[in-house]
């Protein structure tokens, strides 16, 4: 009944907004969407995959929940300097239901026709494609790699951007800087499975180049990350505390705030019918925590035929280190140690990602995608394992229907 209600949903709304948006869009107020009807399955219950920062995964079962989104937009033109725009999005995130939730609000000032002002929830551009990274008909692939899009889930912030234009003949620079805090929740994959809330104050910026066909893009953001809820690691540190470890528990928790950065480059391509995209990106924390140094990396080549365009990528996530020092008397005390070495290990896993999208209409594209995830360390990074971990490969098979209005 739920999936039968959400289909009529996204038809009604997207119907309903097609008809009423000439009504609507006087010259001052303009509203657009996007959206993805999707489904998918795996070939095994044992473990589920997921988006980043997703509760409800999928198994061996067909479901709408991993890839089905709607998002609506609205702008109002204030006078030829400022503007407003606000942005909701239906998806289903660290709930097991659908929820929406306002991913965009803010006042925009054009200072002039190459600096403009946004304050308010702006993007935070962690990512090659953070501003439309949920947008699916503006992607090649069905959806960002976990691999590398799992290892920085904050989206927004509460605060402030400034954006840069300018053209060098025939090379666009485009740059941008922000300062906030971003409020949300977090998945925590670990047992059963819980939901914390976390408050980040965060600042960092973007540059890209864009050169005909080819964009190249460098980001670096860091954020003073602060959980008091995280039960499993609550769990742990207490018993460390009540063992007489206190400073190794005040290390590991993020209670207290700690300073974590995040740098990635990466790059499109749109040439000859070939399509291309790329990006590499690691996180370091600045400070002692359980939360492992990662580096992280996926390609995708396409080549267009037509409206039709197959693909290949690859995705690949990997350790690089820790910045918590065990203390050597810890060792005397095996099962405490074991759980605190697997606290600190980062969960790696690559991907083998085949897809084809069809733009067989207008503002429509038809894709059907299969990924061949294999799991290393800490099961990768699917969701709902058995305690004894998972390392099996796992297949996920999914088609969706993107569309704009």
């Amino acid at each position: 009944m739920k999936k039968q209600l959400l289909v009529a949903a996204v038809i009604a709304a997207t119907a309903a907004m097609q008809a009423h948006a000439g009504a609507l869009d006087d010259g001052n107020l303009s509203i657009s969407g996007f959206g993805t009807l999707g489904v998918a399955k795996s070939n095994t219950d044992e473990a589920k995959f997921a988006r980043y920062n997703q509760a409800d995964g999928v198994g061996d079962s067909a479901r709408l929940g991993l890839d089905t989104n709607l998002g609506l937009q609205a702008t109002y033109k204030i006078n030829d300097w400022l503007s407003g725009t606000a942005q909701v999005l239906t998806r289903k995130a660290t709930e097991h239901t659908f929820t929406t939730d306002l991913t965009w609000a803010f006042l925009k000032a054009r200072i002039n026709d190459e600096v403009s002002v946004r304050v308010g929830r702006v993007v935070v551009p962690t990512f090659l494609i953070s501003d439309y990274q949920n947008v699916g008909y503006a992607n090649t692939m069905m959806r960002p790699p976990i691999e590398m899009y799992g290892q920085a889930p904050i989206e927004n912030s509460d605060g402030a951007d400034i954006n840069y234009q300018h053209a060098i003949g025939d090379l666009n620079v485009t740059a941008q800087a922000f300062v906030g805090v971003s409020r949300g929740k977090l998945f925590v994959s670990s047992g059963a499975g819980s939901t914390a809330t976390y408050r980040a104050p965060a600042a960092g910026f973007s540059v890209a180049g864009e050169y005909g066909p080819f964009l190249l893009r460098f980001a670096h953001a860091r954020a003073d990350m602060k959980i008091n809820d995280l039960q499993p690691v609550n769990a742990l540190t207490t018993t460390l505390t009540g063992l007489g470890f206190g400073q190794l528990a005040s290390d590991i928790s993020f209670k207290t705030g700690k300073k974590i950065a995040f740098t990635s480059i990466g790059g499109t391509m749109d040439w000859n019918n070939f399509v291309g995209q790329a990006e590499y990106a690691q996180r370091r924390a600045k400070e002692a925590v359980y939360l492992p140094d990662t580096n992280a990396w996926y390609t995708m080549l396409g080549y267009r035929f037509g409206k039709v365009l197959p693909y290949y990528a690859h995705a690949s996530a990997k350790g690089a280190g820790s910045s918590v020092t065990k203390p050597a008397a810890l060792a005397k005390i095996p099962a405490l140690n074991a759980g605190v070495t697997n606290l600190l290990a980062s969960s790696e896993q690559t991907s083998d990602i085949v897809g084809v999208r069809w733009d067989f209409a207008k503002q429509l594209a038809l894709k059907v995608q299969v990924d061949r995830v294999k799991p290393g360390a800490k099961s990768g990074q699917l969701i709902n394992v058995p305690a004894a971990g998972y390392n099996k490969n796992v297949t996920v098979v999914a088609a969706g229907l993107d569309f704009v209005f």
